[in-house]
């Protein structure tokens, strides 16, 4: 049992009686918080992600935390359906403050008890007064959703704000630290007590233990007849329909803030955490478009890039200074090498990239569909000199030169202080390619 419950109930028998009455508890004020405070466990997090989502003004959701770290909230009462509390303002005015959150229906009850009887390690769990996370899938997997979600918290004060203020933001602040140290506060607010829950479920898996022990041969008997999951698949026609894919966004999600009053941990950098955020949101952006594009699956599954690839991946986000200079070094090109190499991988990525940094040399069946292409592409009084080099051709007397890929595609590049750069994307016509790197498309 955590300290706070200890603490508001005592630890011997006076607490409220299961079936009585709707449970209230109150807590005690708790003392202002130090650095972190707020929302240690999954819980709490959970908790958190359900205000901040609901909440319109950002800025009330900062001032609320300033005034719950500061020790401005009084006593929270918790009950069904509401939790309340005085809140004291910046200027020391004592507002009471009200969150609500609707209460299951008794049905949704009924089916979030059922689903913990029926998990072994749901009930031990619960009746040892113990809350696992993954208790919140296998509830919405029943048709109960546990926690909040966008708009499920609907704050009441009487600073007559229309929307979430400072002082019932603060409030849901301070309820992150109780259910920090006990998350059955989350389901009082639903609607079931501590008490009436545990003595519900004792009382369930009771029952279906005994019922459990009917004679083998009359459970066999009972057992509706199944299809092998050989059967099932080998026959997809008996197998329920996919459901559709899901609709590309238009774009990439956007990552939450990492701006807070707190100060980061020593060696932490908050700038680079961001910036990994944007890109993994902006790769999964892209990953998905490609996944739900014709033909993606008949296309061979890539390796993983390289630290060096990744390194010209992320520096083509464009980052701050400091950490293109840190990924700078782990590619191990240094500044003007992996600018380099990011206007490659702009044009084309990996692929582009493996042009820009390697040379191969064509075999005999390839490099004749090569200078086939390159003669079918210009009449012979237009045709330019080329000089090949391996997989590369340089247009005689100048600065430009084509390379040619493993899969057919020619590359525009040009010498531009002394360095052949890419200037634009792969195309299965050399004249294309190289009217790109002449400037003449």
């Amino acid at each position: 049992m955590s300290e706070i419950h200890d603490e508001v109930f005592g630890a011997g028998d006076d607490r409220p009686a299961a079936g009585t009455q709707p449970e209230e508890r109150t807590f005690a004020p708790l003392p202002p918080a130090h650095g972190r405070g707020f929302a240690q466990s999954w819980w709490g997090q959970a908790w958190m992600k359900a205000l901040e989502d609901t909440a319109l003004d950002l800025q009330q959701l900062k001032a609320g935390r300033r005034l719950a770290r500061a020790g401005a909230v009084g006593a929270v009462s918790v009950r069904p359906g509401r939790i309340t509390a005085i809140v004291k303002g910046r200027d020391g005015t004592p507002h009471r403050s009200d969150v609500l959150l609707q209460e299951l229906s008794p049905e949704a009850w009924d089916r979030f008890l059922g689903m913990a009887v029926e998990r072994s390690g749901h009930i031990a769990a619960l009746l040892d007064r113990e809350m696992p996370p993954h208790l919140v899938e296998d509830s919405a997997a029943a048709g109960v959703e546990l926690l909040p979600g966008i708009g499920d918290l609907e704050p009441e004060c009487d600073c007559d704000a229309w929307d979430h203020c400072g002082h019932t933001a603060a409030l849901c602040y301070q309820v992150a630290r109780l259910l920090d140290e006990d998350p059955f506060v989350l389901l009082l607010m639903r609607g079931r007590g501590e008490r009436a829950l545990l003595a519900e479920l004792q009382v369930r898996s009771i029952s279906t233990a005994a019922g459990s022990q009917e004679p083998q041969e009359d459970a066999q008997e009972a057992a509706p007849e199944g299809v092998s999951a050989a059967e099932a698949y080998a026959d997809g026609g008996i197998l329920p329909p996919l459901p559709a894919l899901p609709q590309l966004p238009a774009e990439p999600g956007t990552p939450p803030t990492l701006d807070t009053e707190t100060e980061p941990a020593s060696g932490l950098d908050v700038t680079a955490i961001e910036f990994l955020a944007a890109r993994a949101a902006a790769e999964a952006h892209r990953m998905l478009a490609e996944a739900l594009a014709p033909g993606h699956a008949d296309l061979p599954v890539e390796d993983e890039l390289s630290d060096s690839e990744d390194a010209v991946r992320l520096a083509a986000g464009q980052p701050v200074a400091t950490v293109e200079a840190r990924l700078a070094a782990v590619s191990e090109r240094g500044q003007d090498g992996l600018a380099l190499a990011v206007r490659a991988w702009r044009y084309g990525g990996r692929a582009a990239l493996h042009i820009l940094e390697s040379e191969w040399t064509p075999k005999d069946e390839t490099l004749a569909r090569a200078r086939a292409a390159l003669d079918a592409a210009w009449d012979d009084d237009e045709r330019p000199r080329l000089h090949a080099a391996n997989n590369r051709w340089t247009v005689a007397d100048t600065d430009v030169q084509l390379r040619h890929s493993r899969d057919g595609r020619w590359w525009p590049y040009r010498k531009e202080r002394g360095r052949w750069a890419p200037v634009g994307s792969a195309t299965l016509d050399p004249a294309t390619a190289l009217a790109v790197a002449t400037g003449t498309e």
